[in-house]
């Protein structure tokens, strides 16, 4: 069992900075890790994801160029630096960690396929 819980949401104007954590109750260094995102009356999305022991990220369309996902192993931390933001990237952003795979690979924008979730952390852009 992985308990994983977000933080750095917060409300920013377009333009501004935000960086996500998301710390892990176990090593998770060895799992696929990923950010997601649902705005109201939208589907979860994925943002971002990366490869168990520091291998290969994996980023939406949308925040590619803005946004890097990051881990700090030593920490169990997880990160999402979000540049640029749009008042389009405005929900709640998740944290979720697949069991038993390091390997997020094409699929990875699946949220079904993530076993772990964390409750959430609100972004606010601003226009």
């Amino acid at each position: 069992q992985v308990q994983l819980v977000e933080s750095g949401g917060g409300s920013v104007q377009a333009g501004g900075s935000l960086t996500l954590s998301c710390t892990a109750s176990r090593n998770s260094k060895n799992k696929c890790m990923g950010w997601f995102r649902q705005a109201p009356g939208k589907e979860r999305e994925g943002v971002a994801a990366l490869n168990g022991l520091g291998g290969s990220t994996y980023y939406a369309a949308s925040v590619k160029g803005r946004f890097t996902i990051s881990q700090d192993n030593t920490e169990n931390t997880l990160y999402l630096q979000m540049n640029s933001l749009e008042p389009e990237d405005t929900a709640m952003y998740y944290c979720a960690a697949k069991q038993g795979s390091w390997l997020c690979g094409s699929t990875w924008s699946r949220s079904f396929e993530y076993t772990y979730w964390g409750q959430g952390t609100q972004v606010t852009v601003s226009s």
